[in-house]
């Protein structure tokens, strides 16, 4: 089995937008770069690593996978199949973004206007055991520096996929081993601060409440409890709670507020806001509940969309 071959899977560029969806702060494993003269994005999800390529109606992409992996394959399966099957997953590309583009659209002649250039923003379904540690690895920090944390942990923990053009490839760990009692140790002495210990403690905790399992339960808990849970792990507070309800969790009316959300809403939406402050719980509320309001049941989606078109970086780009 050839696992440098690109595979096909036909989805339209105002479906999926690759440079909104994998440069906006959501994932932390993609990078992008150029390959005779094409715009490519590599990255690692689902324990494989991907290299993705945006054309009009289509994504091209090759697959590299561990040697034990592979042997999970039944004779004679339709990979190019498979693999669609799991990027459909991670863009959750079954939902018809084209129609709640109209609706949000129609609701908000601002959210009108920034789709014109940021259509096909996906939010990706990630896993939640990556998703948590990358967020308590963003308090207080960029993305640059973000990035190089989660893939430290996957360097260190994680399991080795493949080399490509000579870089090592890892999976990120599961919660269990980023429970052990020396990973305060080392991730401090590689510059996590005390992000280090929030990592290993969070991750004791995980543990301690049946590991895995617990996870899993996350998922089928209501959005309010979901997000209460989160909270008692060591580093997580309402906004990084509501990044993993959204990204992970399937709560897609999370809405996750922090310095450029309250700017948002501030500036096009509230403002009254301008007399506050701080930014305390009631205020926090009362954005979200503003744009769920206003968007429906995908608030959390609709509102990423407006995220990336406030990011500095996208607008230096157009």
């Amino acid at each position: 089995m050839k696992m440098n071959n690109w595979y096909k899977l036909i989805c339209n560029k105002y479906d999926l937008q690759l440079v909104g969806t994998l440069n906006g702060g959501q994932s932390f494993r993609w990078k992008k770069y150029m390959e005779d003269d094409n715009e490519q994005w590599i990255g690692v999800f689902n324990k494989r690593v991907w290299i993705l390529q945006q054309h009009e109606n289509e994504i091209l992409y090759k697959v590299f996978e561990s040697n034990e992996r592979k042997n999970i394959y039944k004779e004679n399966e339709d990979f190019n199949k498979v693999y669609n099957d799991m990027l459909i997953d991670y863009f959750q590309l079954q939902l018809n973004l084209g129609e709640h583009y109209k609706q949000w659209s129609a609701s908000d002649p601002i959210f009108a206007k920034a789709a014109k250039q940021f259509y096909g923003i996906r939010i990706l379904k990630q896993d939640v055991t990556e998703n948590i540690f990358s967020f308590i690895c963003s308090s207080n920090n960029n993305i640059s520096r973000i990035t190089s944390m989660v893939n430290k942990i996957a360097d260190f923990y994680g399991e080795k996929i493949c080399e490509i053009d000579g870089q090592t490839y890892y999976s990120f760990p599961d919660v269990d081993v980023l429970s052990h009692d020396d990973v305060e140790a080392k991730l401090r002495e590689n510059g996590f601060g005390y992000r280090a210990k929030y990592i290993n403690e969070s991750a004791k905790l995980i543990m301690n409440q049946g590991g895995q399992t617990w996870l899993e339960s996350l998922k089928k808990m209501e959005y309010v409890d979901a997000k209460a849970s989160l909270m008692t792990l060591m580093g997580i507070g309402a906004k990084v709670a509501d990044c993993i309800c959204l990204m992970s969790l399937g709560h897609l009316g999370a809405l996750p507020v922090d310095t450029h959300v309250y700017q948002i809403a501030m500036k096009f939406y509230m403002p009254h806001l301008s007399k506050k402050k701080t930014v305390t719980n009631k205020i926090y509320n009362e954005i979200g509940d503003h744009f769920r309001e206003l968007y429906g049941p995908l608030a959390g989606w609709a509102h990423t969309i407006l995220f990336c078109a406030d990011l500095k970086k996208f607008q230096e780009e157009t």
